[in-house]
């Protein structure tokens, strides 16, 4: 590399990936865009707004430990939007620890969180760096509104909702149809894990600001709980989340079912390649750039106590640009300063729920969050 950059994008020829390129630019951090493919990467974040105003390189890397801790050397934060996660994301974690370098992805993969919590989180604390999963705007938006509703005592249990007009990445729909096949999805009751049921279907929910109500899904769990269980105000956690096309979200246990029937029988390696190639079939190319007028995002949370409530909605827009918003402000915050905590801990426990939300504000991203306290 032709000089040290202090962050690097690790999947950056991703939608995602080029989006944090592009707030990186915004912050003014130098930035490498690394990941398997450099014709791609390149082909990508060719259509960053601006780049030739950043110092930036692009570097092919093979997707091993020794290779990301040669990229990795001269790193402070790494971005990783290589996933599935739980498939893909422990050789990064790995590199980090080895160079010392602060560690953010945007993964909601429960079996995910779970395992990098106990494999490297006091790890990672040890060496003063941060291990923050999630960071994206289906958990983190949503996770803001939470603490809002939490900042009045005697609420212990969240009723989380998070609703989406979009289109799913190719690594999301293939993270969905793993997650499907290969882990549980998990509640927060008393403190406790609970498998949602496994045959679980749609739910039918309400939907703020909508005469229409929607369908939600558990989607995986999502990150919450794993967030939340161990917070001490909080004992019960629930999420679940959906997109505004009713007509889409009722086509999504079906395709799921299919595939989960198809793979079945088969052995780990042969599930995977089936799963990849399914997910590939429902989505193989790029999704079209957001529109701030069709593409909108909705995170409501329900919060409640023995004799209290509270209710927090944040109406947002392009809820890819939130995630690779707060991705590149999650690394140049951590450029300037520690975290709020160390070792494995949410987008909000490292960089503060009001910081965050100031963040996606500034950038004309989420509306002012309408909160409504009952106590």
């Amino acid at each position: 590399m032709s000089s040290p950059k202090p962050v690097v994008v690790y999947g950056a020829s991703g939608y995602t990936g080029r989006l944090i390129c592009e707030y990186l630019r915004e912050y003014n951090v130098p930035f490498v865009a690394a990941g398997r493919d450099k014709a791609r990467i390149q082909e990508a974040i060719d259509h960053v707004p601006g780049l030739d105003t950043i110092d930036h390189e692009v570097v092919e890397v093979s997707h091993d430990v020794e290779a990301l801790t040669e990229l990795f050397r001269d790193a402070k934060v790494v971005c990783n939007t290589v996933g599935p996660f739980s498939e893909y994301g422990h050789e990064v974690v790995e590199a980090c620890l080895r160079t010392g370098t602060h560690y953010l992805d945007t993964t909601g993969e429960q079996d995910w969180l779970i395992a990098a919590e106990e494999r490297y989180g006091a790890r990672m604390a040890e060496k003063g760096l941060l291990l923050s999963p999630g960071i994206a705007q289906m958990y983190t938006t949503g996770e803001i509104a939470a603490n809002l509703c939490l900042e009045t005592p005697g609420l212990d249990t969240l009723d989380i909702l998070v609703f989406w007009k979009g289109y799913p990445t190719v690594a999301s729909t293939k993270t969905i149809l793993v997650n499907a096949a290969l882990s549980a999805a998990y509640y927060l009751e008393q403190n406790e894990y609970r498998p949602w049921p496994a045959d679980g279907g749609l739910q039918d929910v309400t939907v703020p600001g909508h005469h229409e109500t929607g369908l939600a899904l558990p989607w995986g769990g999502t990150s919450h709980p794993v967030w939340f269980k161990n917070d001490a105000r909080v004992a019960n956690v629930k999420a679940v989340g959906g997109v505004f096309d009713r007509a889409l979200m009722q086509g999504v246990p079906q395709i799921v079912a299919a595939v989960l029937e198809q793979v079945k029988d088969l052995p780990l390696d042969e599930k995977m390649r089936v799963l990849a190639e399914q997910a590939a079939a429902v989505r193989d190319e790029m999704p079209p750039r957001e529109n701030q007028r069709l593409n909108t995002s909705l995170d409501s949370v329900h919060a409640s106590g023995p004799l209290g409530r509270a209710h927090c909605v944040i109406h947002g827009t392009c809820n890819y640009k939130q995630t690779g918003l707060m991705q590149a402000y999650g690394a140049y915050s951590l450029l300037q300063q520690p975290p709020k905590r160390v070792g494995f801990a949410s987008g909000c426990q490292a960089f503060g729920h009001r910081e965050l939300l100031g963040v996606l504000r500034s950038f004309g991203l989420v509306s002012n969050p309408v909160l409504t306290v009952h106590d």
